[in-house]
């Protein structure tokens, strides 16, 4: 067998709060006009103190601050978050810290402010220029706010940032679409995060779809004429659902999809963690902000549980992350990540292969075009044998373990 190897380290902080909760939202985001921010970053401190023990002397390559709306805590606060987490991790130079922000929960001059504490790469959560199709998502913006923010982080001097955009909308056309997609453009964002409309189990969206969706013939055309659009705007489509200008790639979400570590703090946060010699710890948050607060700042509580992913788990999730990415992966990789011989899954990748779901150069696999559109089909046939034998099942565990708190603003 293979032995594990210590992969890159990421800090994943959540910050659960948002002006609205939108109606085809399923993160862990809670709807609040106030909300204690003080009390909070004291929380993510004493609950980053106690996961040291399980990282001491690892370099730190990113930090992104997820949520929720993390721009709606002041840069004060941000500041001081960021000071805290210097003081107890060894962030290497140059690190990557990415804030995401909502045009409609920032105020005058935080970019300015965020970029003072520290904050090196934006995401923004523009979704849409067009006031109709920001009605229908439940947004608390319009288009004028999105400019808005787009020109005051320009100001603030963001060389970094994301820009997410979302299709197949509720009586969206191909124009409707292509129009939001030409107005990104006209800002040469560096990054651009574009995502299909999904109807999530749980949400509102979920549970009473609206009307006037795409069908899914003409969704898969939409989708398609957009990103050739952004590729010939000079964003190269590097995994599903982002694309990036040259030097300009998510480190901390590409670290991710090479099924790298990260630390997980922050109500409902998740965390995966190599420990040589023992194996990979999954560990989650508990989700309500208040209770994770108690909990965090009680010297004899602590907010997480989590499991060791058993060996025989690990291929599945490993491709669920790694064949996001166009240019795939190599078999060193799997081996040094998983910790198990590439034998045990080269024979599915020939079958996968054969079916024009992969491509194989030498010893590097990628998806092919149809891979990444089919992507949740191909992982599947890497789940264990024995992952329909019920909730507590490694199948459940996989998908409910994945960074997808995170990964949802690039």
């Amino acid at each position: 067998m293979a032995s594990l190897s210590l992969p890159p380290l990421s800090l994943y902080v959540h910050l659960p709060w948002c002006r609205a909760k939108c109606p085809y939202c399923d993160f862990n985001s809670h709807a609040a006009d106030t909300f204690p921010a003080g009390r909070y970053v004291e929380a993510l401190l004493a609950d980053l103190e106690r996961e040291l023990p399980m990282v001491w002397g690892r370099p730190v390559n990113s930090v992104f601050l997820g949520g929720g709306t993390p721009s709606l805590f002041p840069a004060g606060a941000i500041d001081v978050l960021l000071s805290g987490v210097r003081s107890r991790l060894r962030l290497v130079p140059g690190a990557e810290i990415t804030l995401e922000a909502n045009p409609g929960a920032v105020g005058a001059g935080a970019f300015q402010g965020f970029r003072d504490a520290g904050v090196t790469r934006l995401s923004l959560g523009v979704q849409s220029f067009q006031d109709s199709f920001l009605q229908r998502l439940g947004r608390v913006h319009d288009g004028q706010a999105a400019r808005r923010a787009i020109e005051s982080l320009l100001r603030a001097g963001f060389q970094s940032w994301n820009m997410d955009l979302i299709f197949a909308l509720p009586g969206q056309t191909a124009d409707d679409a292509l129009e939001d997609v030409r107005e990104a453009l006209a800002y040469a964002p560096p990054h651009v995060s574009l995502y299909q409309l999904t109807l999530e189990p749980g949400t509102p969206f979920g549970s009473h779809p609206p009307a006037g969706l795409p069908d899914v013939d003409r969704a898969a055309e939409m989708e398609e004429m957009l990103r050739s659009t952004l590729e010939t705007g000079g964003l190269e489509r590097y995994e599903i659902s982002a694309h990036a200008r040259p030097g300009q790639t998510c480190w901390h979400n590409r670290n991710y999809w090479k099924y790298g570590d990260y630390l997980g703090i922050g109500a409902g946060a998740h965390g995966k963690l190599t420990v040589p010699g023992q194996g990979i710890w999954r560990s989650r948050k508990t989700s309500r902000p208040e209770t994770y607060m108690d909990s965090a700042l009680d010297k004899c509580g602590s907010p997480a549980d989590g499991h060791w992913v058993r060996p025989e788990d690990r291929p599945f999730e490993f491709f669920l992350n790694v064949l996001r990415l166009k240019h795939g992966f190599d078999a060193e990789l799997f081996e040094l990540r998983t910790g198990l011989p590439f034998l045990e899954v080269e024979g599915k990748l020939r079958q996968a292969e054969k079916q024009g779901l992969l491509r194989r150069e030498g010893r590097s696999w990628r998806p092919t075009p149809m891979g990444l559109n089919w992507h949740n089909e191909l992982c599947l046939r890497f789940l264990p044998e024995d992952s329909g034998k019920g909730p507590g099942n490694g199948n459940a565990r996989a998908f409910q373990s994945l960074p997808m708190d995170s990964t949802h603003g690039l």
